[in-house]
């Protein structure tokens, strides 16, 4: 691809108001993405759908300007761009009307692979939630370790289910609702950084972008597409997960959730969507496995804990301390030992994928 080419079609998804649908209105109107950039607002206002307000923002030239630093900006950092008419561009996506137009990827997974699921839940998951996550992530693991798994990288259940996938040797993306010079939550950021090793990291927003409210609602929509299924294991009776949830049915996609009991708050949204036939009922990676019609793979042998010989100086004093004291925040191990948060904080992702130690609620840590 271009330069020239990728410039215009990064400029294209940064135009305002105009829309994915309308975006590939006109480039099939024009019949490419840059003769968009060369008609005059006089003939841009007569095409429906479009009005006085999006042919102003077209003929705008400065969005061209922006793309071409995005593009020097992706070149430099390694990361790939897919647009919609892109022979690579995800099937599954590539039958949603209201897919991007163009996203951004940085990683090495396939994202056309044959088996993705999506995994979506309350910000406030409980410790119920969170072995679920690692309970049904690891089943379907065992079974079918080329699954990818994809979710948000927000708080509960998103982040559950990235380290899920992690510890069990499982590829698992990360659909952003900001650019990629932005990691949000902060606290994420060491898995992040593993996931662009193990799976990636996908944006439709420029690299400045910055978190906001409507930028997450926005990329549900791709965690619902750029899946086979969308499984909910906690939500309150409203929330991003029961919206994603929407959308995947919308896609006619198989959708999942975990049940609960009647008077647990995050179990209302999962508990009405089973009520109202607007998900199947699950309660472990055989039934997604049977409504799926995934064939099992011979089933691989059970990981073996990482032995304490196997540490090294820093996660051996970090896991005495922890077996001494029974549980810790990491703001206390910060203290007590004097590692730098940011270096404590994927010392214990690490450890954690080891089997070693278990993050709880409020950033507590205690031995698995």
């Amino acid at each position: 691809m271009s330069e020239v080419s990728l410039k215009h079609k990064i400029a294209l998804g940064l135009i305002p108001r105009i829309g994915d649908i309308n975006a590939r209105r006109l480039v099939s109107h024009f019949g490419s993405v840059e003769a968009i950039f060369h008609e005059p607002y006089r003939t841009l206002i007569k095409i429906p759908g479009i009005g006085s307000g999006i042919a102003k923002y077209i003929s705008d030239r400065s969005y061209l300007t922006t793309a071409e630093k995005e593009v020097e900006y992706i070149t430099n950092n390694n990361i790939r761009t897919y647009f919609y008419l892109d022979n690579d561009y995800p099937y599954r996506l590539r039958q949603c009307d209201d897919s991007p137009v163009v996203f951004f990827f940085k990683g090495n997974c396939d994202l056309n692979a044959k088996k993705i699921l999506s995994v979506v839940g309350t910000r406030n998951a409980t410790s119920r939630g969170k072995d679920l996550c690692e309970k049904i992530i690891g089943g379907l693991a065992n079974g079918h370790p080329d699954l990818i798994i994809v979710s948000g990288l927000a708080y509960g259940i998103d982040i559950a289910s990235h380290k899920a996938a992690l510890s069990n040797n499982l590829q698992t993306i990360g659909v952003l609702g900001h650019g990629f010079k932005t990691t949000y939550p902060s606290m994420h950021t060491s898995i992040a950084r593993v996931m662009a090793d193990q799976g990636g990291l996908l944006s439709d927003f420029v690299s400045d972008a910055l978190p906001e409210r409507n930028n997450f609602l926005k990329r549900n929509r791709i965690i619902a597409g750029l899946s086979d299924a969308t499984l909910v294991v906690e939500s309150g009776i409203k929330g991003g997960a029961l919206i994603t949830a929407d959308i995947a049915s919308s896609y006619n996609r198989d959708v999942f959730a975990v049940p609960g009991r009647p008077d647990d708050q995050w179990s209302a949204g999962c508990n009405n969507l089973i009520r109202s036939n607007k998900a199947a009922l699950t309660e472990c990676s055989d039934d997604i496995e049977y409504f799926l019609n995934w064939k099992r793979e011979k089933s691989k042998p059970p990981v073996q804990t990482t032995l304490f010989s196997d540490l090294n100086d820093n996660e051996k004093l970090i896991y005495e301390l922890i077996m001494k004291e029974g549980e810790l925040t990491i703001d206390t191990i910060c203290r007590t030992l004097e590692i730098p948060v940011y270096k404590l904080s994927s010392l214990l992702l690490q450890m954690e994928f080891k089997g070693l130690v278990k993050c709880l609620p409020g950033n507590v840590y205690q031995s698995s």
